[in-house]
């Protein structure tokens, strides 16, 4: 198969409207190509007039590791170019950065959820190239973790850099659809064109979304792999948690953990509470010391999410509904547990993280509810994820 920006470099057609324009790239370090070639060198080698670079969080070079550590604006060593931070004094691109070029490519290795802040910066460029009469072309990558949709739909005002637009936790489009959906939803005037992937099946075993055949990349510092991917719906919830989501081990985000709770208790509490949320995917109880980040130091229990492997079904795997799990067991083993971290979380000072993640106080609400069942939470979800189904059918393309 192809990539978008394989497509781009093969055929001069596909590359003739750019001709005599100034370019812009949006990337990182997973913008690569299929012989692992960094875009902005495989664009300049074909004869573009690449104007500018723009990096999304963590920076195009992909060296900041948490959320909030900002980069700064410089010029490129090797080409001279400014290079633009989106995720510095501003995150959405200014009128002095937008003036450095004609069209704007976005080649971002997405992973397939809302939160993921790339979807943010995407819908930021698109109102910003309306409103500066610029072009924007997505050259679409995989969405790793595929088709399926779960999670509660973003409320109306909860946006945030963490929640673009009323969309669930993982919204099963790539960037070039989502770029669609955007377009359309918030009425956005544009010139926007998507270089599709050529032979992307989304639904094919074994990798339901990532090809196999290409090397993964990380496209933030603690994406480091596929499983990763799959289950950073749910993980990414530990954010807002006093529980180590595993920055600070080899494995960030593919686990949770803390120094005080028994992790075999939880696991076997979540397969009392809701077995079946737990189809698809093998809970494994581990131990780790996080060298930084929340409980460095400390030896902390923990539940290693494996979605991966023979067990693994792609279709009844559902991270979010895992991790809500998880929750829900830590707080009737330990009623009394401080499980929210109070922290501003992207820039929102005046809400808590979970929230903000979620898009929204139903899921914490439910947590912390004694009386509430899995079939509760059911309730509110189901519905939301049913109307994005149907919304998004008009956008996809593969």
């Amino acid at each position: 198969m192809k990539f978008g920006i394989d497509r781009l470099l093969a055929d001069p057609e596909l590359r003739k409207p750019l001709e005599g324009r100034r370019v812009a790239l949006l990337a990182h370090p997973a913008s690569v190509t299929a012989d692992l070639t960094h875009s902005l060198d495989a664009l300049v080698a074909a004869g573009l007039n690449v104007s500018a670079v723009f990096g999304p969080q963590h920076g195009v070079r992909g060296d900041l590791q948490d959320n909030m550590m900002e980069s700064p604006d410089f010029t490129d060593p090797t080409y001279g170019m400014p290079v633009f931070s989106l995720y510095g004094e501003v995150r959405r691109p200014t009128g002095q950065s937008m003036h450095t070029f004609d069209v704007m490519l976005v080649d971002l290795q997405d992973v397939g959820c809302r939160i993921y802040t790339f979807v943010t910066t995407l819908l930021y460029v698109l109102e910003a190239a309306a409103e500066h009469g610029k072009s924007v072309w997505v050259l679409d990558r995989p969405n790793p973790v595929g088709r399926p949709v779960e999670g509660l739909m973003l409320r109306p005002g909860w946006e945030s850099f963490v929640g673009a637009g009323p969309m669930p936790m993982r919204h099963g489009l790539t960037l070039g659809e989502m770029g669609d959906w955007f377009i359309r939803h918030f009425g956005l005037d544009v010139d926007y064109r998507v270089i599709e992937m050529e032979g992307w099946q989304p639904d094919a075993a074994p990798g339901f979304g990532w090809p196999p055949e290409r090397p993964w990349i990380n496209p933030s510092p603690n994406a480091a792999n596929v499983n990763m991917a799959r289950a950073y719906a749910g993980t990414v919830m530990v954010e807002g948690a006093t529980l180590s989501e595993g920055r600070g081990t080899t494995r960030p985000l593919e686990l949770f953990g803390a120094p005080d709770i028994d992790a075999r208790a939880v696991i076997a509490e979540m397969r009392r509470l809701a077995p079946d949320w737990l189809n698809g995917c093998t809970l494994r109880d581990i131990w780790f010391q996080p060298t930084f980040h929340k409980h460095v130091g400390q030896l902390c229990s923990g539940v290693f999410i494996h979605a991966e492997g023979p067990d693994y079904d792609h279709p009844s795997f559902r991270p979010w509904r895992v991790q809500a799990l998880g929750f829900k067991a830590i707080r009737r083993l330990y009623p009394d547990y401080d499980l929210w971290r109070d922290f501003p979380y992207e820039y929102v000072f005046d809400k808590l993280a979970i929230d903000v993640i979620n898009g929204g106080p139903a899921l914490r609400e439910w947590v912390d509810d004694a009386a509430a069942a899995p079939g509760d939470l059911d309730a509110l979800t189901v519905p939301d994820e049913e109307a994005w189904s149907a919304e998004r059918r008009a956008h996809l393309r593969y």
